[in-house]
C-alpha cells in the first residue's frame, strides 16, 4: 500500500464511470409519463418481474459488507464470522410465509412503507412513528457500512494518501463517490441501483469464481490454507493472552453462534430496504419465486467467507482488519483483475446505498412528514420531499462513518439489527394476527430498544470499550446476541400487555384491512397496479 496501483485504480474508474452513466440513464428505463409520486419514484412503478426483483434483492442484501466484514471477521476470529451463512439460509423459509403477504396488502391499499401498513392493520400512528424511526436508525449504520467497504478499496490502491494525509484529502476520493451516487439516486430513484445491480453482480460472481479456484492453487491447495489458518488462530492474542481465535466454533461459543444467526435472520427483512425492493416487484408470485431462487447467493456467501482464511494463510498482515480482502486480491491477482476485485467491492456497496437511502427516505416522507407535518401534500410534494431527505440520509452517513472507529463496521450493521429486529412483532406478528394490541406493541418496542442499545453500550467489542454485540443472557449465563435477547423481552412485554389491554377493554384501534388483502394478486378486484407503458417487452421483466 506504498503507492498507487494505477492499473487498477484505471479498471476501477472505468467500471465506476459505467455504472454512474447507467445510474443517470435508469431515469429512461421503464419510465412511465408521471414520475412524479412515491409508486414511481421510490418503488420502481411496482412493475419489476421476477429477474429485476432478483437482482435487487441481491443488490441490497449482499453488500460491500458481504465482500469485507464477514471475511474480516473470519480474518481476525476465525469460524465465528460464518454466522452469516446460517442466518442467509434461515431467512428465506421465514420470508416465504410473510413478504407474499405483505406484498398483497400493500398493493391492495397502496403502502410504500411498513409503517404504513403498520398503522393501516393497528390503526396507530404513535406504533407507525415508532417503525419509522427504528427503520430511519437502523438504515443509518447499515450505510455506513457500504462506505467503509469503498474506502477499503480506496485506501488499498493508495488513493488518499494515508493515515497521515489531511482529512479532507484522505477522504476526497469517497466524498465524490458518494456525491455522484447521491445525484444519480436524486435523479432515477429505484430504477438506478435495479439496473445497476446487474453489473455489481456479474462483477461479484466473476471475482468468487476466480478467486475460489485461483488462489487457493498459488497457496498451495485447501488443505494447507486451513492448516495455516488454524495454527495462526489457535495462537496468543497479544492484547488478551487468549487465543485468537478457531477455525471451528467450540462448545462455548454455541449459544452466542446461534442466537447470532437467528437474531440476524429474523432481523434481516425488517430493514425498509429489503421491503422497499420487495414491493417493487408486479405480482406475489414474483416474491414467492424470489424467496426459492435467492439461496444461490447464500452459497456465494460460503465461498467468501473461505476468503478470511485465505487472507491468514497468504499472510496478509493489516492494522484494520477491513482492509485484509482488498489486501489479499492486491496480493494474490494480476493488477488489472484487482481492479475488476475493487470495482465489484464498490459497486457492491454503491447499489445497496442507493437502496437504502430511498428506502429511509420514503419512511420520512410517507410517515412523518404526511403522517404529523403536512397530511394534504400531494404525491409531487411527496416526492419531492423524499428526493431531498434521500441526500440527508447520504450526508448522515457519511459524518457517521468519518466519525466513528471504521475497525468495527460490523458492529455498526450488528447495532442497526438490535434495533430493528425489534419492529418484527408489530410487522411480521401483524400479518398473520390482530390479536396484539397496539399499546402493547408500542411498549414491547420502547423495552427492547432501551434494553438493547443500553446492553450493546455497556458491552465492550474486541477493539472498544462499547458497542459489542454479546453479553449474557439473562436467567441463562450464556453468552447470546443481544439483539435476540432484546427481542425476546419485546415479546414477552408484548404478549402480557395485550392480555392486560384486553381485559380491561381498551381501544384496539381500526384495521383498514381484510383477511382477503393479505392474498390478493395484482389484477385482482380492487388491486390496481398500473405498469408503465414502458414496460411490456423491456428485458428482465420475465
Amino acid at each position: 500500500m506504498d503507492g498507487v496501483n494505477g492499473v487498477a485504480l484505471g479498471v476501477f474508474i472505468f467500471f465506476f464511470l459505467a455504472v454512474t452513466v447507467m445510474g443517470f440513464m435508469a431515469a429512461r428505463w421503464r419510465a412511465a409519463e408521471n414520475a412524479n409520486n412515491l409508486d414511481e419514484w421510490g418503488l420502481g412503478g411496482r412493475s419489476f418481474g421476477t429477474w429485476i426483483t432478483w437482482f435487487l434483492l441481491g443488490g441490497d442484501l449482499y453488500t460491500a459488507y458481504t465482500f469485507v466484514a464477514v471475511p474480516a471477521a473470519i480474518y481476525a476470529a476465525g469460524a465465528s464470522g460464518f454466522f452469516a451463512v446460517p442466518y442467509t439460509i434461515l431467512v428465506y423459509p421465514l420470508i416465504f410465509l410473510f413478504l407474499p403477504r405483505l406484498w398483497s396488502v400493500s398493493h391492495k391499499h397502496g403502502y410504500v412503507t411498513t409503517s404504513d401498513f403498520v398503522r393501516g392493520r393497528f390503526g396507530s400512528k404513535g406504533l407507525s412513528l415508532a417503525v419509522a424511526i427504528t427503520g430511519i436508525l437502523a438504515t443509518m449504520p447499515y450505510i455506513a457500512l457500504q462506505l467503509v467497504g469503498i474506502q477499503a478499496v480506496l485506501d488499498v490502491m493508495g488513493v488518499g494518501g494515508g493515515e497521515n494525509t489531511n482529512w479532507f484529502i484522505k477522504d476526497l476520493p469517497l466524498l465524490i463517490a458518494f456525491g455522484v451516487l447521491a445525484a444519480y439516486t436524486y435523479s432515477s430513484g429505484l430504477r438506478a441501483p435495479a439496473l445497476i445491480a446487474f453489473v455489481k453482480d456479474a462483477l461479484i460472481y466473476i471475482v468468487i469464481a476466480v478467486a475460489i479456484i485461483y488462489i487457493p492453487i498459488k497457496l498451495g491447495g485447501f488443505d494447507d490454507i486451513f492448516a495455516k489458518a488454524g495454527d495462526w488462530l489457535s495462537g496468543e492474542n497479544p492484547k488478551t493472552g487468549a487465543p485468537r481465535g478457531a477455525l471451528a466454533s467450540g462448545e462455548k461459543a454455541q449459544w452466542a453462534y446461534a442466537t447470532l444467526a437467528l437474531g440476524s435472520a429474523l432481523a434481516l427483512f425488517m430493514y425498509p430496504h429489503s421491503i422497499t425492493a420487495t414491493l417493487s416487484s408486479r405480482s406475489r408470485e414474483v416474491i414467492r419465486r424470489n424467496t426459492t431462487i435467492l439461496p444461490l447467493y447464500s452459497l456465494m456467501l460460503g465461498l467468501l467467507a473461505l476468503l478470511g482464511f485465505m487472507a491468514i494463510a497468504a499472510g496478509v498482515k493489516v492494522q484494520n482488519g477491513q482492509l485484509a480482502i482488498p489486501q489479499l486480491f492486491e496480493n494474490m491477482f494480476p493488477d488489472w483483475f484487482t481492479g475488476v476485485a475493487f470495482a465489484a467491492i464498490g459497486i457492491g456497496a454503491l447499489v445497496p446505498a442507493a437502496i437504502m437511502s430511498i428506502a429511509a427516505a420514503n419512511l420520512f416522507t410517507r410517515n412523518i412528514y404526511k403522517d404529523f407535518l403536512k397530511p394534504d401534500a400531494t404525491p409531487e410534494q411527496e416526492t419531492k420531499v423524499s428526493k431531498l431527505v434521500s441526500l440527508l440520509v447520504k450526508v448522515g452517513a457519511l459524518i457517521f462513518v468519518l466519525g466513528m472507529d471504521k475497525s468495527v463496521a460490523i458492529n455498526f450493521q450488528l447495532l442497526g439489527g438490535v434495533w430493528i429486529l425489534q419492529t418484527f412483532p408489530a410487522l411480521v406478528g401483524g400479518l398473520f394476527t390482530r390479536w396484539f394490541h397496539r399499546w402493547a406493541l408500542l411498549a414491547g418496542w420502547a423495552v427492547g430498544m432501551v434494553y438493547g442499545t443500553w446492553k450493546a453500550y455497556d458491552t465492550p467489542s474486541a477493539t472498544q470499550k462499547h458497542f459489542g454485540n454479546l453479553a449474557n443472557i439473562p436467567g441463562i449465563g450464556e453468552i447470546g446476541y443481544i439483539g435476540f435477547t432484546a427481542f425476546v423481552l419485546n415479546v414477552v412485554v408484548v404478549v402480557v400487555l395485550t392480555l392486560v389491554l384486553r381485559a380491561v377493554k381498551a381501544p384496539a384501534g381500526i384495521d383498514e384491512t381484510s383477511p382477503a388483502d393479505y392474498k390478493a394478486d395484482a389484477g385482482d378486484p380492487g388491486v390496481q397496479v398500473e405498469l408503465p407503458p414502458a414496460t411490456a417487452g423491456a428485458p428482465g421483466g420475465h
